[in-house]
């Protein structure tokens, strides 16, 4: 048997599975905690990276390793190749105003002009999670550490790197940045790519940092490698998380993820690139050669940690009282921007609850008022991608708060679709483990490993619940308009 195997980095853990190439049969797997925060040293993941592995029973038998990670956050390199400061993730939201700048400056001060731009020429309007932004923010707030910086890359590029036998010097490594490669999935999410010309738009990266030397990873093919591990493991291009994840669930045209993760992620595959000025939909590659529109919002699954926490019960408990209360949960209404947002871009708002009464506030309606706020904050998502042409027949409901009995028994009324639930596994390391497998059998396209048993969700659509939840979002939009 012949084995490959696939890594999600995620904001937090790292999980690994290993695989048979040919079945796509889990044989063995293991993860390991990330800490919590946006803003983490990357030797962290490594040595995550490592638990996992080792808890996997490890990898010197695999014949090919892909590595799939959380996506835009920063990793800055100086010469020796040591990591310059903590990696700036998708989810700090210090680079808002960074954005906003920089949209301005590429529509000489016209907002609407430099959105238009900036979605035609990387596929993304800038909002503080994707890597430019970040970038700007490292030039105007920490001068020191820019110039310092000569290489920036992605999480799972520098994984991939330090996968491959380099390293900083300090620990022994040959400091080769020169050697950073990436994938066009996740190249396409940093501001400064164009998954439509698979190049760098290096005057786009020059508007965020001020320079024109940065070097950047090289972008391979969807089944390239970029070196072997030490035990002689071939390494996949790998790929951004959501890419990963359609790969593992082999997702065609027409049908949408949704990833209910520490953020909610609606993700398409889609045979034309997509752009859209508004910023609401990101047009990103996908990992087969194509391309990935997506919708993400801040705030997921910790929307209903934080129910569970307010009402002191598991999240079983949670999901008892949620299925208890009515539709509509006697008119409560929670907006759900504990963590700002990003779709809508309200990186400074917070979370509202709407519609108190003396005889609605139960704790059977504030567990059902959250997970409706979850599900409708992802419809929300679906809507924009509907508004740039995507076609949506059926959702694949996944990531770790669609384990949720109350999302799963609401899903398909609140989103209005045919709602799946994939069997149990790990779909963005699934995925990167078919990355692996196909980059080891050199072929055309990734093989045909069958997709785990699905579940298909039932739940009359409740129309009446959106339009509810959408009046008091925009009310709560104008009472915060920044």
């Amino acid at each position: 048997m012949t084995l490959v195997a696939g890594v999600d980095s995620s904001t937090q853990s790292c999980k690994v599975v290993v695989k048979d190439a040919a079945t796509g049969s889990l044989v063995r797997s293991g993860r390991a905690p990330h800490p919590d925060g946006s803003a983490v040293h990357p030797d962290r993941w490594w040595q995550a990276l490592a638990e996992a592995a080792a808890a996997a029973g490890g990898l010197d038998d695999c014949a090919a390793i892909a590595v799939a990670g959380q996506q835009h956050g920063l990793v800055c390199l100086d010469t020796d190749g040591e990591v310059v400061r903590e990696a700036l993730l998708w989810n700090d939201n210090r680079s808002a105003a960074a954005a906003e700048d920089l949209i301005a400056e590429l529509g000489s001060g016209d907002r609407a002009t430099g959105a238009a731009s900036w979605a035609e020429r990387c596929g993304s309007v800038p909002v503080a999670s994707l890597t430019v932004a970040k970038l700007r923010w490292l030039a105007q707030h920490e001068p020191a550490n820019a110039a310092k910086t000569v290489a920036c890359c992605l999480p799972h590029d520098w994984l991939s790197w330090r996968l491959a036998g380099h390293g900083p010097r300090s620990q022994g490594g040959d400091g080769a940045v020169e050697a950073l490669f990436s994938d066009r999935s996740d190249a396409s999410g940093t501001g400064y790519y164009n998954p439509s010309t698979d190049q760098y738009d290096r005057q786009l990266l020059k508007l965020a940092s001020g320079r024109d030397d940065l070097l950047l990873p090289a972008v391979l093919g969807p089944a390239q490698a970029g070196g072997r591990t030490r035990a002689g493991a071939l390494i996949g291009p790998g790929a951004g998380d959501n890419a990963a994840a359609a790969l593992g669930l082999g997702l065609t045209p027409g049908e949408v993820s949704v990833s209910l993760g520490t953020s909610g992620v609606a993700a398409a595959v889609s045979a034309r690139p997509v752009t859209d000025p508004s910023g609401a939909v990101n047009g990103f590659a996908d990992a087969a050669g194509g391309y990935l529109p997506l919708g993400c919002t801040l705030n997921a699954a910790r929307v209903l940690d934080v129910a569970a926490a307010l009402l002191e019960v598991d999240h079983a408990g949670l999901d008892q009282l949620a299925l208890a209360a009515e539709p509509g949960a006697g008119g409560l209404v929670l907006v759900p921007y504990f963590e700002g947002e990003r779709t809508p871009n309200k990186p400074f708002a917070t979370a509202a609850l709407h519609g108190l009464t003396l005889a609605n506030l139960t704790r059977a309606n504030l567990a059902r008022a959250h997970v409706e706020a979850l599900l409708c904050a992802q419809a929300d998502g679906l809507d924009a991608l509907r508004r740039v042409g995507v076609v949506i027949k059926r959702v694949h409901l996944i990531g770790g708060g669609a384990r949720s009995q109350a999302v799963r028994r609401l899903a398909a009324g609140v989103l209005g679709l045919p709602v799946v639930a994939p069997g149990a596994g790990e779909h963005v390391a699934d995925g990167a483990a078919r990355q692996a497998a196909w980059v080891l059998a050199g072929s055309a396209a990734p093989p045909d490993w069958p997709i785990p048993g699905q579940t298909l969700l039932i739940g009359a659509s409740d129309p009446a619940l959106r339009r509810h939840y959408a009046a008091v979002r925009d009310l709560v939009w104008e009472r915060t308009n920044d």
